[in-house]
């Protein structure tokens, strides 16, 4: 998998279709795509991710799926759909770094992140990205792990980012931090 600068470019402002099984359990919503993750049309793409290394060191998900420049293999699609795990982005545009984003596109996607909830009633939302979160929902004090309310019916939980830029958690720590909502939407026991 491999694209230049310039073909990466072309993809800022790009949406990805969110992957969504028709009846949720849980659903984790990223920042926003990553220019990788608009070239392919997969979430999280990015070679350096470690999104899908962590929830396969938790056991969420039984193998990394492969993703090349055609998206991710329609097997490892399935792989999420039949388990009820979705993944969706709190703001549609794609951006090289989630910074490039405003305070007002993260509060607009929150605003849709929850009309959204509210039509697909999966038990748990997992936001991965506390700064987001923050920004999102106007919670400037809020910390990662289980948040005291609930977002349109579901229970809602605020994971570390798991951008190779967020160096303070190794898949390990972002592993445990992915399990405990897996474990309250009964993904994991």
């Amino acid at each position: 998998m491999g694209f230049t600068r310039a073909e990466l470019q072309a993809f800022r402002g790009r949406s990805v279709p969110d992957l969504m099984p028709e009846h949720p359990r849980l659903v984790f919503v990223g920042i926003n795509p990553g220019l990788w993750t608009a070239a392919t049309g997969a979430h999280f793409a990015y070679p350096g991710n470690r999104f899908y290394p962590a929830l396969a060191a938790a056991g969420i998900i039984s193998r990394l799926p492969r993703i090349d420049d055609d998206g991710m293999a329609e097997a490892d699609r399935r792989m999420f759909l039949d388990a009820g795990i979705g993944i969706s982005n709190l703001v549609r545009r794609a951006t090289a770094r989630a910074d490039e984003l405003t305070r007002d596109e993260l509060r607009e996607g929150a605003a849709d992140l929850t009309r959204a909830v509210a039509q697909w009633k999966p038990r748990v939302v997992a936001v991965v990205g506390l700064t987001a979160y923050r920004q999102g929902f106007r919670r400037p004090k809020a910390l990662a792990g289980r948040q005291d309310g609930m977002l349109a019916g579901a229970e809602l939980w605020v994971v570390p980012n798991p951008s190779g830029l967020n160096a303070h958690d190794t898949v390990a720590t972002l592993a445990e931090a992915y399990a405990a909502p897996a474990r309250a939407a009964g993904i994991l026991p």
